[in-house]
């Protein structure tokens, strides 16, 4: 399990964040993976904008309002897939909001929207209260992943 098939990233409209390092996602999803008996399938993360976003939202959804992150679900089985869309502009105004780190809000977006994938919702106060315990228990994760690493995050083999 845990298993990663093809997990990519982009970028559109806007610079991917300084502290953004991939091999330490990866790994760090596929432990997401593992904790939660799930396959990593085709994923792709697009880091945009909050035009961008809002663009999207209207195409797809028919909400004209800004978000955070939208994810669009092709999960099958225990195979997760889909296409992540995140605003960048988002995660950083909710992070001053919520007098939280940027970077941590970066990567508990990111694992809200593979939590999202697994099956959790988020729509009731009770989903939301299941879904915050098991964004602290991924950072948790990440953390303990991240820890022994250098600065620029890069893992050695």
């Amino acid at each position: 399990m845990g298993q990663i098939k093809k997990v990519s990233f982009f970028a559109e409209d806007i610079e991917m964040p300084a502290f953004f390092a991939e091999a330490v996602v990866l790994k760090w999803f596929a432990q997401i993976a593992s904790v939660f008996h799930v396959k990593l399938g085709e994923l792709s993360f697009i880091f945009c904008t909050d035009e961008y976003i809002l663009e999207i939202n209207n195409q797809y959804l028919s909400h004209d309002y800004y978000t955070d992150v939208i994810t669009f679900d092709y999960t099958e089985k225990e195979v997760l897939s889909g296409d992540i869309f995140i605003s960048l502009d988002t995660v950083l105004s909710n992070s001053e909001e919520y007098h939280t780190d940027f970077e941590e809000e970066f990567h508990r977006v990111l694992c809200h929207s593979l939590l999202h994938l697994i099956g959790f919702k988020d729509k009731t106060d009770a989903d939301s209260a299941v879904m915050r315990e098991n964004e602290e228990k991924c950072l948790e994760l990440f953390k303990n992943l991240s820890s022994g690493l250098p600065k620029n995050g890069r893992i050695l083999n």
